[in-house]
């Protein structure tokens, strides 16, 4: 039964009888003012000792909770309190996992807190003291990666009262898997959402503010989560059009341009470094790493797609075999377990990165983690996507090449052949700089004083939280239309 869920019965208050009114014995006038000057002389001293009486302790020390001097390190932008959902809206969800996709099943992904199974496989092609910080990670768990890291964050709180802002543990992005493809209707997609949206109204918090002190992750794009009619042959839920959740910040691999309240973050990789020494290794690794190709390719072509540009990108990189190294995710599967990925991107000098299923994929941060400088043919694959994780000039760490100059004969090989070699190492130093911005580490607490992305993402809403509360704007929201192709 959903009662017990979505919300709690009021006891009814019960009537009294009024008291009769007594007359008094006497009516001796003198009496009568006497009592009332007692009366009121009295009421004085009661007031007097309420309004001079001492502090109260439990406002007094959660005045202190909320003070940044009292806060653990690393937590001066506020602490997140995390909701305790019911099962039916994440961890049940997770446990479905062999309906996830028709292809095949997802249940090795929730394997070691949703990092998935040890990547054993890249023994050899990474350093071996630091293989165990590598896992095969889902590209699309990143509700579970975050939920789990949230539960034993630094700046976590149990007191909802003391909250900068407030954690949705909703996996929403396997909600909607589950009925993305096959005959489902638009009611049964949206199902866990509207139901999820009952539970967190009916919470003190969330009526406090209309949820506009509230944040959640969208594992996946957030194209998935916009469905613009309700007929059943429309993709995906129309979970981010629903009014509850006009107010409410969203981290979502894939953000919409158009709308202030997404922040992108990056996808998870493979890499989940377990201290700060991990992370130094590695960039010393990919940093002295020796690169044959000029350019690698990880994907293949889409033969159903008219004027496919992957397959563009593919006849360039076959035409130079000397100069590119392609991985035909056409023929096999590139989403996990495949460590030609990693070796191509190790041994390249550039990576070429189009559009995926919406802008932006994952291939974007596994090439920089490898060091391989990435090529982009669209603006909005990581330059207005990613702004607290990338550098701010595109030009210092990536090549753009727009895709029409592509489809017009233009030769990659010659573009990036035209960039000389102490050019190339300090682009590669900014891309190896920044690697500890888009990975996830392993520990709960984080890595010290390096944030990796969880914190940056977090740390990044709870100032925005504070940024609205002191101009006002808290629960606004404000759209900025932008026709201009990207």
């Amino acid at each position: 039964m959903l009662v017990p869920i979505l919300g709690q019965s009021q006891s009814e208050i019960g009537g009294s009888k009024k008291p009769k009114t007594l007359e008094p014995k006497t009516s001796n006038p003198i009496l009568s003012n006497r009592s009332i000057l007692f009366v009121v002389i009295l009421l004085q001293f009661v007031l007097v000792a309420y309004f001079t009486r001492g502090p109260n302790v439990s406002s007094e020390s959660s005045s202190r909770r909320n003070s940044p001097e009292s806060r653990p390190a690393g937590c001066e932008s506020g602490m997140i309190y995390v909701y305790d959902l019911p099962a039916m809206f994440n961890t049940d969800l997770q446990h479905k996992c062999n309906d996830l996709d028709p292809w095949a099943s997802k249940c090795k992904a929730n394997l070691n807190g949703g990092f998935g199974p040890p990547a054993k496989e890249l023994a050899g092609i990474v350093p071996e003291n630091i293989l165990p910080a590598w896992y095969w990670t889902d590209h699309y768990w990143g509700e579970v990666v975050y939920h789990n890291r949230m539960l034993n964050y630094k700046c976590r709180t149990m007191e909802p009262e003391s909250a900068t802002g407030f954690y949705i543990p909703f996996y929403v992005g396997l909600a909607v898997g589950n009925y993305l493809w096959g005959n489902h209707t638009a009611k049964e997609r949206d199902w866990h959402c509207d139901m999820m949206l009952k539970w967190v109204q009916n919470q003190k918090w969330w009526k406090r503010s209309n949820g506009a002190d509230h944040m959640l992750m969208l594992g996946r794009l957030t194209w998935d989560f916009r469905r613009l009619t309700d007929a059943d042959d429309d993709w995906g839920t129309k979970f981010l059009q629903m009014p509850a959740m006009k107010n409410v910040i969203r981290l979502c691999v894939e953000r919409s341009t158009w709308d202030p309240l997404e922040v992108a973050v990056p996808y998870p990789t493979i890499f989940h470094p377990r201290t700060k020494s991990d992370i130094r290794e590695w960039q010393t690794f990919v940093r002295r790493r020796r690169r044959t190709s000029l350019f690698a390719f990880v994907g293949g072509r889409r033969e159903k797609i008219k004027n496919d540009f992957r397959g563009l990108l593919q006849d360039q990189c076959t035409a130079a075999p000397d100069a590119c190294r392609h991985v035909d995710c056409a023929r096999k599967s590139c989403l996990d377990g495949t460590t030609a990925i990693m070796e191509s991107f190790l041994d390249s000098d550039f990576c070429l990165q189009p559009r995926g299923d919406g802008f932006t994929r994952r291939s974007v941060f596994d090439c920089m983690m490898a060091g391989s400088i990435p090529v982009f043919f669209w603006r909005r694959t990581a330059y207005l996507q990613y702004e607290w994780f990338v550098p701010a000039e595109p030009g210092r760490y990536s090549v753009f090449i727009h895709r029409d100059d592509v489809r017009n004969g233009t030769s990659i090989r010659e573009v990036l052949e035209g960039y000389g070699r102490e050019e190339v190492a300090m682009m590669r130093e900014k891309v190896v700089e920044y690697i500890p911005k888009f990975v996830y580490a392993a520990p709960s607490e984080g890595l010290g004083d390096i944030r990796d992305a969880f914190e940056i993402a977090v740390n990044g809403v709870l100032r925005k939280f504070n940024d609205h509360m002191k101009r006002g704007r808290l629960g606004k929201r404000n759209y900025v239309r932008n026709s201009r192709k990207m």
